[in-house]
């Protein structure tokens, strides 16, 4: 699946595959499921692994990489890998530091993306969610630019071969663009899109400046307690995508994926389900007609299912503005 017509353009020249395996899971999920999802995403032809230092799977993911290129089945530069900076390494000094305990974690020399994972910057420490004695996280106010720089120096170290962002709004991404002494801009803004929050006004200014829009919860809500409202609508279950679906006899989940693919945005898909898993490979066998993506369009409800509404009250929380 490494052919370039499956791949899009960085701005900094590496090449990122437009489908990619989400490796996110709840913390009931055994980890090692995700050493056995991932091998079979890349027996199924994903070559584009996401996943996080927060996600506390990188050791599980690392080993089914490595296994997959132990056998055979690829090798090292046919992966496209993707971790993410955690809100508890934001300061400066910690940013490679957090970079590193995930290589050595996936036992990997390099990473392909490296992102900040959040805006919002906590308290550095040990806990992944730092709090107070009321249970109220506890924030760090480090200046977004200061960690950006951090992690051009990762580039620069050959540590992640691409830097970018995740759930940053126009605002922040602009804060980073407009840097004096820039040296390189993120090539990627990894954000929750789905059909009922398609972000055309943020998926257009991220192209307008060259920056490509990474769909996460591409088909909708994961169901996690901890995150997601309970009452959210389940959108696979949409009518409208349902007889889409009839029409093009493929999945409304397929349709989800292949909506972004046309848009222009890349997208991760995440399942542990085998089945599925090869399912959403066939995103590239079929096309919807520029009315079905109209259509699609016309699901938007605005509706964020990851409000991230333990982060609010932090002066970057990234979700109260429009886009």
């Amino acid at each position: 699946m490494n052919s370039k017509d499956r791949c899009v353009q960085l701005s900094d020249g590496h090449f990122i595959p437009v489908l990619g395996f989400g490796t996110y899971a709840p913390q009931e999920v055994p980890k090692s499921k995700a050493t056995e999802a991932t091998k079979i995403a890349i027996d199924a032809g994903f070559r584009h692994i996401d996943s996080a230092y927060m996600y506390q799977n990188e050791e599980e993911v690392g080993l089914a990489i490595r296994s997959k290129i132990a056998d055979g089945t690829v090798r090292r530069e046919d992966i496209f890998y993707t971790s993410k900076l955690w809100s508890t390494f934001h300061r400066p000094e910690l940013v490679q530091t957090c970079l590193e305990r995930s290589l050595k974690k996936l036992q990997f020399d390099y990473v392909d993306l490296y992102l900040i994972h959040f805006p919002v910057s906590l308290k550095a420490g040990e806990d992944y969610f730092p709090t107070d004695e009321h249970g109220k996280l506890i924030f760090d106010y480090v200046d977004i630019c200061a960690t950006w720089e951090a992690m051009e120096k990762c580039k620069d170290a050959g540590l992640a071969k691409s830097i970018g962002v995740s759930n940053f709004n126009r605002r922040q991404l602009e804060m980073i663009l407009n840097k004096p002494g820039l040296k390189h801009k993120p090539v990627c803004n990894q954000v929750e899109c789905h059909p009922y929050f398609n972000q055309s006004k943020l998926l257009n200014f991220c192209k307008s400046k060259d920056i490509v829009l990474v769909a996460y919860s591409a088909l909708g809500s994961h169901r996690e307690k901890l995150w997601v409202d309970q009452n959210s609508p389940f959108m696979l279950a949409d009518p409208v995508l349902g007889s889409l679906a009839k029409k093009y006899k493929r999945s409304p989940a397929l349709l989800a994926l292949r909506y972004h693919l046309q848009r222009g945005a890349v997208v991760l898909a995440k399942s542990f389900t085998e089945e599925r898993i090869k399912e959403n490979v066939q995103v590239f066998e079929f096309q919807l007609t520029t009315e079905d993506m109209k259509v699609i369009d016309g699901l938007d409800k605005n509706l964020r299912y990851l409000s991230a509404k333990i982060f609010d009250g932090h002066p970057n929380f990234p979700f109260s503005d429009e886009y």
